[in-house]
């Protein structure tokens, strides 16, 4: 069995930075980790590994840092990895990115069960996932949270704000899960002892034959018109609450005042 599993490196929450220019994240020399969502998704393929076996590829599209995000997988336990990278990616939408990750998946062999995490911290589209299940033609179930494989046929739970429903779907298929589906395993000293040793390898463009118009800020559709970091949040006001009629006629007061009521 063959379990892809797609990462993404994001930026430290607490250090973004917007390109002016081209309203797009600056990731070059900024703090990053792997996407939250992502870990649970790589856990969920070791888990399943650990389980019956199988054969884990870690595949994530970025720039070269994001081979560090690829070695940390294969500290976990994935067994091969790759670095979707090229200058002609830049500034990919979402759309552009399914292209270029489903492009890359048909170069490697093929896939039983392709994962994602529920979406990504810093755009939180969770478009991805399903783009990618679409051009790859495959069935996609979203927001699982607990995944088996028995006999070529999942049996997944799908989460609803109220409950959530049992699945089957036979493989190969795309998963998008959820943060508690598992708890992501750290990784060992052997295994990060490994890691060290890994190169990374790098598909380019031509590597996965991807068209042109397809990729980057060329073939990417959405058009960001304005991006700008919220302004950070005032101190509120506090009311004497030991009279509360006082207390009241004072918070409409305010309300009024700021044309909220």
């Amino acid at each position: 069995m063959h379990i892809i599993v797609c990462l993404k490196q994001v930026p430290d929450t607490n250090d973004v930075r917007i390109d002016p220019e081209t309203n797009t994240l600056i990731r070059e020399g900024v703090a990053s980790i792997m996407n939250p969502f992502d870990e649970n998704a790589l856990e969920a393929a070791l888990a399943i590994k650990d389980a019956q076996g199988a054969t884990v590829t870690a595949i994530s599209m970025g720039p070269p840092q994001a081979g560090d995000m690829l070695r940390e997988a294969i500290a976990r336990g994935a067994d091969n990895v790759y670095l979707v990278s090229d200058r002609a990616f830049a500034g990919s939408d979402t759309l552009a990115t399914s292209y270029a990750l489903a492009k890359a998946i048909r170069t490697l062999p093929a896939a039983d069960l392709v994962l994602f995490g529920k979406q990504a911290i810093d755009g939180d589209t969770a478009q991805v996932g399903p783009g990618v299940a679409e051009l790859l033609g495959l069935p996609i179930i979203t927001y699982v949270r607990k995944v088996t494989v028995q006999d070529q046929q999942l049996e997944v739970e799908r989460a609803f704000e109220d409950g959530f429903e049992r699945m089957s779907v036979p493989l190969p298929a795309v998963l998008t899960v959820l943060k508690e589906t598992n708890v992501p395993r750290m990784a060992s000293l052997r295994g990060r002892m490994k890691a060290k040793k890994v190169e990374v390898p790098v598909l380019k463009a031509a590597d996965i034959e991807a068209e042109s118009h397809h990729v980057g800020l060329t073939g990417s559709p959405t058009q960001v018109i304005r991006i700008f970091t919220p302004p950070k949040k005032q101190g509120g006001v506090t009311l004497d609450g030991s009279h509360g009629q006082e207390a009241a006629q004072q918070a409409v007061a305010l309300l009024r005042e700021r044309k909220v009521i």
